[in-house]
């Protein structure tokens, strides 16, 4: 659901908490007024979700791009790569984009799937920092960060600037809906049915169901956390069941990794896998530990001595609930991290590699799960792109191949991969036209236009060899004339070095490979010099030749005119990624 949909829901629940109903008015001391309650509890609810969703999507614009490098660079080993996962997954403030951004790290070869187990562990502890940030009782002042937010976003035109603004009023927006949240529950302090929920959550099964149940419903762990710390600080909720909650929350959480799964690569349900086996694994190992876990983080968070009976309850609760949860995850990284490799071997045995299904290509990075995050999207392009030009180097040296060896069949059967070029590039203008959707940073949006200058020229690219050289091969086959050792040697040289750019452009489209691309544009004088002396050798011959070596030679240039035309795409695919500043 988008921050609007959560903010018009939001604020209308807050706006109707301002009319005077009279039948609330009416009632008598010891009755409640439902209404009023489930629309607090509602706007509440929505105004806290709205917050995080703001707070998430202002962290994303500043440190997306910085921290897909930090986690693309620091998982060499299991340790590092839990410590980078907890840190991206903190700041981010999701597990689920770090584990999407994982995801495409593995199916992209940059990083294995034992060193992603580490990266999803670390994600857990990384999650914990909502709930120790939700435990400061702030709530009274919630609605400054809202104000300085607001202003913020609509009286600066720095991007860095409004970004920040949103990330602050996204974190007031949080305080005041637990705050509206919490007002709402008071008149609960003497209903006996409620009280009694409460009281069977302190079962440790109860309560973890019933946060399992409602983090998959809401799809935000940290939305469960924040509603438990809630409760405790109005004094419902005791420590022992705020655990419980919690336990169920890290559950719940998996719902969200398997439904993005669902469809997705092997990589990507492995990923999910590793997520829910890891989470029930350290639910088991603290589920008959509950009360120790409770203990250590009593004695291990302050405590207030000057309170009393429920007052104390709601003033040490909160944070030692938020103790609790990170110790929890703490705990589990710690003892599971050593068997990240047993992880992943289950992970793997448990979903296989997969034949790829006959009919059409399909995307394979093309995830709609990360629309909401342009950086990640954008990047997610990126791969698919660098997959069709990987499909278009396979074409080029095929038709070289049937060239050589005279192989007219060969040549034509190229027609065919063109065909899954142009399913690529219109999977990827239509990714893109998802992606344009939301607000994009100035950089996102330069990004946005040189990726679809790309497919296009990818596109181009393919058919100038599955028309074009394919026809001027099959006549230069047909045609029974010897060709000179210096006109083949040319053309082989121009071969090879339209072949050798192709070869480069993957890591300039997967990465902005600044190294890949100096290489590409120094062959342009190479390539030039060849064209040029494979055309004086031609024009010199000219009136001197059999028919055969004059229709062979019309076709040698053509041939030549055509692989500088795709030396020229590969340049601008080239410019189009990485600047002259970068390639000089």
């Amino acid at each position: 659901m988008k921050p609007q949909i959560y903010l018009s829901f939001g604020i209308a629940g807050a706006l109707l908490l301002m009319l005077p109903f009279s039948a609330g008015a009416a009632q008598s001391d010891n009755d409640i007024a439902w209404t009023i309650l489930i629309m607090e509890l509602m706007g509440g609810l929505a105004l806290f979700l709205a917050g995080l969703d703001q707070l998430s999507d202002g962290l994303k614009k500043i440190a997306g791009d910085a921290l897909k490098v930090m986690l693309a660079r620091l998982t060499t080993n299991r340790v590092s790569g839990a410590i980078t996962g907890a840190v991206v997954t903190g700041i981010l403030n999701s597990s689920s984009i770090t584990t999407v951004l994982v995801v495409g790290f593995v199916t992209a070869g940059v990083m294995t799937l034992s060193q992603s187990v580490g990266v999803i562990m670390g994600a857990n502890i990384g999650s914990t920092v909502t709930a120790q940030i939700l435990a400061f009782n702030i709530s009274a002042y919630a609605l400054l960060p809202v104000a300085v937010g607001f202003f913020l976003i609509f009286t600066n035109k720095s991007e860095k600037l409004k970004y920040s603004g949103m990330m602050i009023m996204g974190m007031g927006l949080v305080f005041f809906g637990m705050s509206v949240m919490s007002d709402a529950m008071s008149p609960l302090r003497s209903y006996e049915p409620f009280l009694e929920m409460l009281k069977k959550m302190e079962k440790p099964l109860l309560g973890i169901l019933a946060g399992a149940l409602f983090t998959g419903l809401v799809q935000s762990s940290a939305a469960t956390v924040g509603i438990a710390i809630a409760l405790a600080s109005k004094g419902f909720l005791n420590l022992e069941a705020g655990i419980a909650l919690a336990l169920g929350a890290n559950i719940g959480t998996c719902v969200t990794a398997l439904l993005a799964a669902i469809g997705k690569p092997p990589e990507a349900v492995r990923a999910a896998v590793v997520h829910i086996c890891f989470n029930i694994a350290g639910v088991l190992l603290w589920f008959f530990f509950i009360p120790q876990l409770a203990a250590f983080a009593a004695w291990f968070s302050p405590s207030s001595q000057g309170l009393e009976g429920s007052a104390r309850l709601a003033a040490e609760v909160p944070r030692q609930i938020a103790n609790a949860n990170t110790l929890f995850n703490v705990v589990n990284t710690c003892v599971f991290l050593p068997f990240t490799t047993a992880f992943a071997w289950f992970a793997t045995r448990l979903v296989p590699d997969r034949p790829a299904p006959p009919g059409p290509i399909k995307p394979a990075f093309l995830d709609p799960s990360v629309l909401d995050v342009p950086s990640l999207a954008l990047d997610r392009v990126r791969q698919e792109l660098a997959r069709a030009s990987e499909i278009i180097l396979t074409m080029f040296q095929t038709a070289g191949k049937a060239l050589r060896s005279d192989d007219v069949e060969m040549m034509r059967s190229l027609a065919r991969e063109d065909d899954k070029i142009d399913i690529l590039e219109t999977a990827c203008l239509d990714y893109l036209s998802k992606i344009r959707q939301n607000q994009l940073t100035s950089g996102e949006s330069l990004d946005h236009q040189n990726l679809m200058v790309s497919a296009v020229a990818l596109e181009h690219l393919a058919d100038v060899i599955a028309t074009n050289l394919v026809r001027l091969g099959a006549q230069v086959i047909q045609i029974s004339h010897t060709r000179s050792e210096e006109t083949k040697r040319l053309t082989y040289d121009l071969y090879l070095s339209v072949e050798n750019c192709i070869l480069l452009l993957g890591s300039v489209l997967s990465e902005k490979n600044q190294t890949a691309a100096e290489k590409i544009l120094h062959y342009e004088s190479k390539i030039r010099s060849i064209q040029h002396e494979l055309m004086v050798r031609k024009s010199s011959r000219l009136g001197t030749e059999s028919e055969a070596a004059l229709k062979t030679a019309r076709l040698e240039v053509s041939m030549s005119d055509k692989l500088a035309r795709m030396y020229s795409l590969i340049k601008r695919i080239t410019e189009e990624n990485v600047t002259p500043d970068q390639s000089s």
